[in-house]
């Protein structure tokens, strides 16, 4: 199974604080929903184990997360890639990061999911709407853990 997502977010801080903060592997990997546990590998590179529970599928995913940032650009790449209780997850993301205003940030990201064994077998607006819990998520962590405070509802 294949799916694809888009967006946009904003976060109320500068640039280089966002940039710094999305660049970092122990930062990242403590903002994606549901972590049991993780584990810097390197500079770049993540491991964390995430409880999943997508309809009757449930259990602990092991993912890789690899960050591949272009600061020239302001582009960062991102890769995951694991699996556990016969499923496979990858997923590749990528993100421009730019000054949205003089106090907030702008993230244009893009990220395909491949998915594979009995997690895929669960049904499409399933998977979906649980996709799309982890990304708002998992932006609504950054944006917390960078501010203080969540969004604000408009």
């Amino acid at each position: 199974m294949n799916l694809e997502y888009s967006g946009r977010e904003e976060i109320p801080t500068g640039l280089d604080t966002v940039w710094a903060f999305v660049t970092d592997p122990t930062k990242v990997a403590t903002c994606v929903p549901d972590v049991v546990e993780s584990t810097v590998v390197d500079a770049r590179t993540a491991d964390a184990v995430v409880h999943v529970s997508v309809g009757p599928v449930r259990g602990k995913l092991k993912l890789r997360i690899t960050l591949d940032p272009d600061a020239a650009a302001h582009h960062l790449n991102m890769k995951i890639s694991g699996g556990g209780f016969g499923s496979v997850v990858d997923v590749t993301a990528g993100a421009d990061i730019s000054a949205a205003s003089a106090v907030a940030t702008a993230l244009d990201w893009k990220a395909t999911v491949t998915m594979r064994g009995p997690v895929a077998t669960v049904g499409g607006r399933v998977i979906d709407a649980q996709a799309k819990r982890v990304i708002t998520q998992t932006f609504e962590n950054v944006r917390t853990r960078l501010t203080g405070a969540p969004a604000q509802a408009g």
